[in-house]
This record gives structure tokens, C-alpha cells and sequence, in this order.
């Protein structure tokens, strides 16, 4: 994330001291973090303002251009309430109130009813969480490179429909393509079958819903996972889809799950174009259907970038390096 520079050759009488006052001593540890990498990463991302942060007392003291300061106030009042409002004070948060603070005209809106907040950690995400929260949107796209968020915000828009009481199902389906999709002789029940494949989504409801309320839900059929398969012939009605990894769909598969879709309910297609697994030299369901649905009114893409990244920092460079080596 870069910060807007201050005009070359701003003389020294603009630096400014402030200091951002926490009444709470372990929320000040909070906002700090473990040996105060919080603020080394706030000095980090708005180093072209010269900020400098240190704690101070009863709070934190910000030193650097006015600019720059006013940013770090910004965003640290975000990330105490995020803080408040149940959020993990990890540096991801911290990134996503300091993008926060330098789009004040932007709302990054998040989802609510969850077991714990789900807030748009980026401009990307915010606007793909805005196109999820349109219920009028009956078939969204949501692709882009891993860890961009675009399968965990799925899910958490679904579980917060189903938790209000907008969709009776929620209905995750991911190809299983190592296994060519012939999983009816593997031992046990559907969900054990698919399992291996299904563990991001089992790991995103755990922190979305509880295991408990999930297992709940799951023996009273309102949540249901199955490989892209086991869709054949259905029409799923009233019920939140989502098609997860759907760049290793098939033009067939990605056509026969789009066609189940039916009256009151909404499906998102998640994947990413450039992470391909089919055998041999199958063309993507989701590269042809962004092709030829693109223009589809009623029908929403939204893509996410190495921008939009929010697991590890190094993450985002290792995607990058790929994109400019151009190899996928």
C-alpha cells in the first residue's frame, strides 16, 4: 500500500507531535502490539510522511508531517473500534484501518450476525463485500489470486443470510479434480468423502458460526457441501450457493452448476484464473463463463489483486514476481 508524498521539499516547521490517548492499558498494548510491531509497521506505511510512533504513557505519541499524523489518528481510532467490536489486534486489522483512513470517503462496510466481525480489510474487498450485501445480485463472480478474501467473504455472506433468515440452505461446491470427481467408492458419509477438499470452507464456518451451531446446522440439512458432481439434475431453491475454486470446473460442469440455480436464491463463483489444475489441456468453466457472461445483466464480476492480498506481507511480492515473470 503506498502513501501519498507530501510536496518535495516540505520544510521541517510542518512535522507535528500528537498524541493518540488510550484510557486502557491492555488496549494500548493491543493497539501497540507484541513488542510494538504495530507501530513499526504504522512507521512503515506512512514512512513518505516521516511518522514516527512510540508509546507514551497513557498513550501513543505520533511524530511527521501533519498529513501523515492525521492518518495514523484516523486509523488507529479504526482499529480500536474494530478492537471493540470483537476484531483480533493483528496487523492485518491495523492494514485495514490504514487503508480505511486514507479512503474517508469510502466506507468499508462489513458483515454483521457473524460470531465475530467481518470488516473489508481493502478497497477490493470492500467493494466485493458491497456487490455480495446487494441482494438483487443473483449470480455474482468473485475472482482473484489466493488470499484475497474472495471464498471467506463469500461464506460469511452466506451464513449471515442464512442466519437471518433470508436463505433455508447455505450450498458449497467445489470440484474435487484429483479425484476426477469418481468419489461415490470412497468409505463414509458424503461430507467425509469430500472432506480434503473442503477444509477452507469447514475452517471459514468454525470462525464464522461456532462448531457447534455449525454441526447443528449441518444435521438439520441447512448447510450442505458436495463436489460439483453430486449438482446434477438439482434445482436448488432458496438456498445461498457458492462455487468455490471454480477455475478447475470443467465448460460443462461450470454451465450445469450455473443452470441449477433456483427461484429465491443467490450463487457467488469464486476462483482464480491464473491457478488452473485441470488434466491435460481442458479449457476453465470459469474462464469461458467470464468470457461469454461478462456483458449478462442480472450477473456481477468483481476481481481482487495482489493489492487485495491479506495473508502474510510477503504473500502479495510473491505474486507479484510471478505476474511480472509472467507465468501463472
Amino acid at each position: 500500500m503506498s502513501a501519498k508524498r507530501p510536496p518535495a521539499g516540505a520544510p521541517d516547521k510542518n512535522t507535528v507531535t500528537r498524541v493518540y490517548e488510550v484510557s486502557q492499558a491492555e488496549r494500548l498494548r493491543d493497539l501497540c502490539g507484541p513488542h510494538h510491531r504495530h507501530l513499526a509497521l504504522l512507521e512503515a506505511r506512512l514512512e513518505a510522511y516521516r511518522l514516527r510512533a512510540e508509546s507514551q504513557g497513557g498513550g501513543i505519541r505520533l511524530d511527521g508531517a501533519e498529513e501523515g499524523v492525521s492518518i495514523a489518528i484516523l486509523a488507529l481510532a479504526d482499529f480500536e473500534r474494530r478492537l471493540r467490536n470483537g476484531a483480533e489486534p493483528t496487523e492485518m486489522e491495523l492494514d485495514g484501518a490504514l487503508q480505511a483512513a486514507q479512503s474517508p470517503s469510502q466506507s468499508f462496510s462489513g458483515l454483521k450476525g457473524l460470531k465475530k466481525p467481518v470488516t473489508a480489510m481493502t478497497r477490493g474487498q470492500a467493494k466485493y463485500i458491497e456487490l455480495l450485501a446487494q441482494p438483487e445480485n443473483a449470480l455474482i463472480f468473485g475472482v482473484g489470486p489466493a488470499g484475497t478474501g474472495k471464498t471467506f467473504l463469500a461464506v460469511a455472506t452466506g451464513v449471515a443470510e442464512l442466519q437471518a433468515g433470508l436463505r433455508q440452505r447455505l450450498i458449497v461446491t467445489r470440484p474435487a479434480v484429483e479425484a476426477g470427481e469418481k468419489l461415490g467408492f470412497l468409505p463414509g458419509t458424503l461430507e467425509e468423502k469430500v472432506d480434503p477438499y473442503m477444509l477452507p470452507i469447514w475452517d471459514a464456518l468454525r470462525e464464522l458460526m461456532g462448531q457447534e451451531q455449525m454441526e447443528r446446522r449441518m444435521q438439520r440439512g441447512e448447510i450442505e457441501v458436495a463436489p460439483i458432481a453430486f449438482m446434477r439434475g438439482r434445482t436448488l431453491k432458496n438456498a445461498f450457493v457458492i462455487v468455490d475454486e471454480a477455475q478447475n470446473t470443467t465448460v460443462a460442469q461450470m454451465k450445469m452448476v450455473l443452470t441449477r440455480l433456483g427461484r429465491d436464491s443467490r450463487m457467488v463463483v469464486t476462483g482464480d484464473p491464473g491457478q488452473v489444475d485441470l488434466p491435460g489441456s481442458q479449457p476453465s468453466g470459469l474462464k469461458h463463463a467470464l468470457r461469454i457472461l461478462g456483458n449478462v445483466e442480472g450477473i456481477g464480476v468483481h476481481h481482487l489483486t495482489a493489492l487485495d492480498v491479506v495473508r502474510h506481507g510477503l504473500v502479495s511480492r510473491i505474486i507479484d514476481a510471478y505476474a511480472a515473470a509472467g507465468e501463472s
